[in-house]
């Protein structure tokens, strides 16, 4: 019915509509998607200039829709490696609602989460947004300050809204837009308040400006009133001028981009504001001029569809430009549709034009950022292109007082040795591991005993075992004591050569003071041995050293207290000497208890062969030392400790016998202060399992303590008495006066009562004292008698 028209009463006249081969359009994607799913009941082709939603490469749906620009999903591409090459993690989105903005920010996000990029926050643009919701917007978007980059997937109007938000909150200066090819390089959304997009990075399908466009639209003009008639006459064709202008006579919005773009108001459309505004006078220059960035777009679609039906008409038509009967009135939309997708033609902004199966154009972008010029005015740059890959030219962009990349951030890397504590999904707080562990797949890994973390906490790698160094402060202490230990040990055993038949000396048992000695100086050697590197051979030397110096030294302290012992109970029951006195004997039973000592450790050496190992007492630490099992050493130990407690049993019970023979004082506090040492060496030793320092340092440190206090108590009063009070160390004449010093008192030897004259005959036998016989000449005089020394005299008054 709309196809006849009634005039004045006449008779209705059939006026048929023009016929549609085509439709170019629309910009936006909600637009074509409403046009879409009209055109396609009339199976009429369509080819958008802008659209980009992804939903409309749904051919079930939108059979007939074709566009000369890409869908959003590779702008979603886009945008993502422009983020990953300035480094940014930590992104906020805004989307207006919608198909372009909800599916662009899907797709955004889904290429983001596989980069590692993270979403801060998504806001919403509604269709009936107030000011106060973009403010809103601007407010939960500063609540996330990390996040100063903001993707936009926002048509322009809303755009410009949310720039003049940014105004009102005064973060200008804050946000890092990423617009996307809604913004593009237009200059409606940045138009009076430049300095809010500084810096902004946008996106626009790959596009070169049309010069021929650029002249063509320089030298327009608006029809003036007097001009209507002239364009009336001319059917909405263009006037040209002879000044080289030309009249717009077709396009009904110019007169409003003439007046917005030269700040001016023609006279129908003042409204009594002529003081406010210049009138327009139609020879203003157009000054500041930019293309804008769909025109080249808007060309290309137009070409699409007129190379598709001039070939559509060259196939069908004899005769190319003549439409033949078989199309007419138009050519069908789905023949036209299939010459649509099948065209191939290099367009005017010298690129090739052509879709993929789904109508859409292939992928290409280029990057521009909005940048303040030195003159202090505004224009895009170009700053890098997209074409599957990103080539962004960092050394082009430009930042507000800044000239390094700004971040995106809300966490930084964490450093080595360091995981990832997540607050949320985009936040974490850096977590330090121990530092015997590594980092795998944000976890604390434990190296294992021996291996340490290497450099970069990435792996573990074999530590060097240690070993105490002689020069270490734990070494040295102990070396030195030993050192001065044997040096003193030494210049005893010279003074009793020297001085070995004097009667202290002689009294005091000289062989087994010289096997004493002798383990004395053993205990203070095995200092050496410990602390040097492990090996087989030092493993084995220390093994049986260990035992065996002890063993000495307790072997000869049991047989003189237990020598002192038997003399002295024997003396009280019966005057028959007892058995086994002579210095021979002690020494065999000396060397016999050795003995068990040294057997036992040999079969030890023979069943658990001596070698090295690494133990692990503390995290990151490998020390190397001999292969020795605790229940081992306590045995090895537990030999002695039992003849420790032997020599202080025989020297608490010998401590009351006569003053003269009192040296059993000295053995008894030798061997209490023994006690003492071990008592306290035990649970420093077991007790330290940690610390191989302390473990191996208090082994030397008892040895040569227990060494050091058997030679300062039965040694150092002999040697002092020898070499400082030599009148004391003398025999005693027949009538009680000393040879040589008849002035000092006498050095006597006194036996009172009964028991000590039983005691002294029984043993005045012995080897260790000259024997009573005849007097013989001393330089040419005859020598009294001398009475026999004490067992173990060491008492002098």
């Amino acid at each position: 019915m709309s196809e006849y028209k009634c005039a004045s009463g006449g008779p209705p006249m059939y006026v048929p509509h023009k016929p549609v081969t085509a439709v170019i359009g629309a910009s936006f994607s909600v637009v074509s998607i409403m046009v879409a799913n009209i055109l396609r009941l009339f199976k009429v082709p369509q080819i958008s200039y802008a659209s980009t939603s992804t939903e409309l490469s749904d051919k079930s749906r939108f059979e007939y829709f074709s566009r000369v620009v890409p869908p959003d999903s590779f702008q979603a591409q886009a945008m993502v490696s422009i983020i990953k090459e300035l480094g940014w993690k930590y992104v906020s989105t805004v989307a207006v609602e919608g198909e372009y903005g909800e599916k662009g920010i899907a797709s955004f996000i889904s290429y983001s989460t596989a980069a590692g990029i993270c979403i801060a926050t998504t806001e919403k643009i509604q269709r009936n947004s107030r000011l106060d919701d973009f403010d809103r917007i601007i407010e939960k978007l500063i609540q996330k300050p990390q996040a100063r980059a903001v993707i936009l997937f926002v048509d322009e109007d809303n755009t410009r809204k949310l720039l003049q938000a940014t105004i009102r909150a005064n973060k200008t200066s804050h946000f890092l837009w990423i617009g996307s090819d809604s913004w593009g390089a237009k200059v409606h959304p940045v138009r009076d308040q430049e300095f809010a997009a500084e810096g902004a990075i946008t996106i626009l399908p790959h596009r070169n400006a049309i010069k021929g466009f650029d002249r063509y639209y320089s030298s327009l003009r608006p029809k003036m009133d007097k001009e209507k008639e002239m364009c009336n006459s001319s059917n909405g064709r263009n006037i040209p001028l002879p000044s080289g202008k030309t009249i717009n006579c077709r396009n009904v919005w110019f007169k409003e981009f003439w007046s917005q773009h030269n700040k001016c108001s023609f006279e129908d459309e003042n409204n009594g504001n002529e003081d406010d505004v210049k009138p327009c006078t139609g020879v203003e220059m157009m000054e500041d001029y930019d293309q804008e960035g769909l025109v080249p777009f808007v060309v290309d679609a137009v070409y699409a569809a007129a190379h598709a039906i001039h070939d559509i008409v060259a196939d069908r038509c004899d005769e190319p430009f003549h439409l033949c009967e078989e199309l007419r009135p138009t050519p069908a939309g789905s023949q036209v549709l299939k010459y649509i997708r099948n065209v191939t033609f290099t367009g005017k902004q010298k690129t090739e034009v052509k879709f993929n199966s789904d109508g859409d154009a292939y992928g290409s972008y280029n990057i521009y950022q909005y940048q303040k010029h030195e003159d202090g005015k505004y224009d895009y740059k170009q700053i890098g292109s997209w074409k599957e890959v990103l080539d962004l030219k960092l050394e082009h962009l430009e930042w507000r007082d800044r000239k390094d990349i700004p971040t995106s951030i809300c966490s930084h890397t964490c450093p080595s040795g360091h995981i990832r504590n997540y607050q949320d999904q985009c936040c974490w707080i850096c977590v330090a591991c121990r530092e015997d562990a590594f980092v795998f797949n944000d976890t604390c890994r434990t190296c294992p005993p021996g291996y340490a973390p290497n450099l970069n906490k990435t792996g573990c790698i074999k530590l060097e075992a240690l070993v105490i160094d002689w020069m270490n402060a734990w070494a040295l202490a102990p070396l030195i004591f030993s050192g001065i230990g044997i040096s003193l040990t030494l210049f005893t055993t010279c003074v009793f050569i020297r001085y070995n038949r004097t009667p202290v000396i002689m009294a005091s048992g000289r062989e087994l003071c010289y096997v004493l000695l002798f383990g004395i100086c053993s205990c203070y050697s095995m200092s050496f041995v410990i602390l040097a590197e492990p090996t087989v051979e030092t493993c084995a030397i220390m093994r049986i050293g260990l035992g065996l110096c002890l063993s000495i030294c307790y072997s000869a302290i049991f047989t003189k207290t237990n020598r002192i012992s038997r003399i002295f109970n024997r003396g009280v029951k019966s005057i028959k000497r007892p058995v086994y006195t002579s210095p021979i004997s002690q020494v065999a039973i000396s060397l016999g208890i050795v003995s068990i000592q040294l057997v036992g450790s040999i079969i030890w050496l023979v069943i658990d062969r001596p070698d090295i190992r690494e133990i692990y007492p503390y995290p990151l630490t490998a020390v190397l030392t001999c292969r020795v099992s605790t229940y081992s050493l306590i045995l090895s130990l537990g030999y002695n400790m039992i003849l420790i407690l032997l020599c202080t049993w025989y020297a608490f019970k010998t401590r009351k016998i006569p003053e003269n023979f009192n040296e059993a004082k000295y053995i008894g506090f030798t061997m209490y202060s023994t006690c003492i040492v071990w008592l306290a060496f035990l649970p420093i030793y077991f007790g330290t399992n940690n610390d191989y320092k302390i473990q191996i340092v208090s082994v030397c440190m008892c040895l040569n303590i227990s060494a050091s206090v058997v030679l300062g108590c039965l040694f150092v009063p002999k040697v002092y008495l020898v070499l400082f009070q030599p009148y004391k160390n003398v025999r005693q004449t027949g009538n009680g006066n000393q040879g040589g010093a008849a002035d000092r008192p006498a050095y006597s030897m006194r036996f009172t009562g009964p028991r000590s004259q039983t005691v002294h005959s029984v043993t005045s036998n012995s080897r260790s004292s000259p024997r009573l016989g005849p007097k013989t000449p001393i330089n040419g005089e005859p020598s009294p008698a001398l009475p026999s020394p004490s067992i173990e005299e060491s008492s002098l008054t």
